[in-house]
């Protein structure tokens, strides 16, 4: 079986059958399966994948997001956000993907209103922080986050450092820092 085929995995049985109208795709690399939707499709499908009973993913490992700016490959979006879910009951994880496109160049700080997804904290309160993050490595906005801010980086830093456009060397904070030795702390 190729890495790239399209995955044996139950819950993709289960959710085409309950959203059999929807834009889903399905990969599965290493044994890994990644059920791939849209944007607009992201919580309801996700709350299918926590609630219903042949599913039962109670547990969000982890929230990131992947930049395939310069991949070889062709891709949906440039942005992807990355849901690790895990179904304790069957020792069973699945990964969900979300892509997500830039409307205006990212190599600022300003809000894209084409790096918007739905937030998950009401679907899982531990989502909050990881969506923070992805929001102040990335700038991928969560609608209806209850306190979508900063969590690494202060409020006025100039940019997203995980987009593979940001500057190596960054844009001058560094030579901005103050700094702070064991006497003066």
């Amino acid at each position: 079986m190729s890495d790239t085929q399209a995955p044996n995995h139950p819950t993709l049985k289960r959710v085409k059958a309950a959203f059999g109208g929807l834009n889903l795709r399905a990969t599965s690399y290493r044994d890994q399966a990644t059920l791939i939707v849209d944007a607009k499709d992201l919580h309801r499908v996700l709350e299918f994948l926590k609630t219903d009973e042949d599913c039962l993913y109670n547990f969000l490992s982890d929230i990131t997001a992947v930049d395939y700016e310069g991949y070889p490959a062709k891709t949906i979006g440039r942005f992807a956000v990355v849901y690790n879910l895990c179904a304790y009951s069957r020792d069973d994880r699945i990964l969900v993907k979300v892509f997500v496109d830039p409307t205006i160049p990212t190599g600022g700080i300003d809000a894209d209103p084409g790096l918007h997804v739905d937030s998950v904290v009401d679907l899982w309160a531990g989502a909050e922080w990881m969506e923070r993050e992805v929001f102040d490595m990335f700038g991928i906005r969560f609608d209806n986050h209850p306190d979508l801010r900063r969590i690494l980086l202060w409020e006025d830093y100039p940019g997203h450092p995980l987009r593979k456009d940001y500057p190596l060397r960054g844009r001058g904070e560094r030579e901005s820092y103050r700094i702070v030795d064991r006497t003066s702390s």
